[in-house]
């Protein structure tokens, strides 16, 4: 263990350093991927609303919406569409601290989970993992104040990097029964199915990962019972002292919109319904931040619509599709009032 990871002596008085690469980890490992590439990253940090002092200090947290930007910003500059996924399977474990050492002196690869589970929040609280075992291994991914839409490279990684781990543990290939993403790809699978299995699929309503492997029968190859009590003591210190929840009811209605989008089923009555809210209830939350439902709705679909649009695996008309459209022609309608440019012409500027 480096000198970096070693156990503090003064209890939860160090809070987040427990965790070296706690709520900003992924940043981190982006920004050596930027320097590795003489790529200077001063101005995508600023961008991001980071700074160098942040990003190099592993005691310092990093707000999960700015490490959203940075991952996509990051990505752009390196040309690397795959840039969380290809973070994750070259990711050193030992960087997580006493979250992987936690669950590499789990007895099992089950317990493991439950411990991966449980301190998720600790290394980024704008993420709740969720568990579910029965007759499988559910593990259930939900983004609590960030808006989902804007991230796809946090997710990948943390999904590839939960696959390495239990791969790494065990000594087994673990290969999950299958796996879901909310965010939408078009075009080449193979990079995900070689660590995902050949059952991957993109545009899903949730983000999951689900096992078919008795975990409970598959001890771990550094199972250690002293040390792992002694490390979920810490993890408890720093577990009870994180910070409160963070983001805005607005991503908690666009985080619900979006898997709704092209079923046509994005209303403001569903979507009131599915947040256990009345509608009323909804537009004054909503007004409280300065926003209307037909607003947030219109801004989303723009910034979904550049999103897609970018990428060149994806046609206009399952685009049109994606957001919500029944016709093209609506569609290029609808962008041409937002934008004061067609979808193709938008395009088109975005590629050359």
């Amino acid at each position: 263990m480096t000198a970096r990871n070693r156990i503090p002596h003064n209890g939860a008085s160090q809070g987040a350093n427990f965790f070296p690469t706690a709520a900003g980890g992924i940043s981190r490992c982006a920004f050596e991927r930027l320097e590795l590439a003489g790529v200077a990253a001063g101005p995508l940090l600023s961008k991001a609303g980071l700074t160098l002092d942040e990003i190099r200090d592993p005691a310092r947290r990093i707000r999960v919406s700015d490490q959203i930007k940075f991952l996509n910003l990051a990505a752009r500059a390196l040309k690397d569409e795959y840039l969380g996924f290809n973070l994750a399977m070259q990711l050193d474990f030992r960087e997580l601290g006493l979250f992987y050492y936690v669950l590499a002196s789990s007895a099992n690869l089950k317990e493991a989970l439950e411990r991966a589970t449980h301190y998720s929040e600790i290394v980024n609280e704008g993420v709740t993992q969720e568990l579910h075992s029965r007759n499988h291994h559910r593990v259930l991914v939900r983004y609590s104040g960030v808006s989902r839409h804007l991230d796809r490279h946090q997710i990948e990684f943390w999904m590839a990097a939960l696959v390495r781990i239990c791969r790494k543990l065990s000594g087994h290939r673990i290969i999950p029964k299958h796996v879901r993403f909310v965010h939408v790809r078009h075009g080449d699978h193979t990079r995900f199915t070689r660590i995902f299995g050949d059952d991957v699929k993109f545009g899903a309503s949730v983000d999951e990962i689900i096992f078919a492997t008795d975990f409970e029968q598959i001890p771990l190859i550094g199972a250690d019972p002293y040390l792992n009590k002694l490390l979920v003591k810490y993890c408890e210190q720093a577990l009870a002292n994180r910070p409160g929840k963070i983001g805005s009811f607005q991503s908690h209605v666009e985080n619900a919109i979006v898997p709704l989008l092209p079923h046509g089923k994005a209303e403001v009555g569903e979507i009131a319904h599915r947040l256990g809210v009345s509608r009323r209830t909804l537009a004054r939350r909503l007004s409280g931040e300065g926003l209307s439902f037909s607003e947030l709705l219109e801004d989303l679909k723009l910034h979904l619509a550049k999103r897609y649009l970018a990428d060149g695996n994806l046609s206009i008309s399952q685009i049109a599709w994606l957001l919500g459209y029944q016709e093209i022609g609506a569609f290029s309608r609808a962008f041409k009032r937002w934008t004061g440019k067609t979808p193709r012409d938008t395009r088109s500027v975005m590629t050359a």
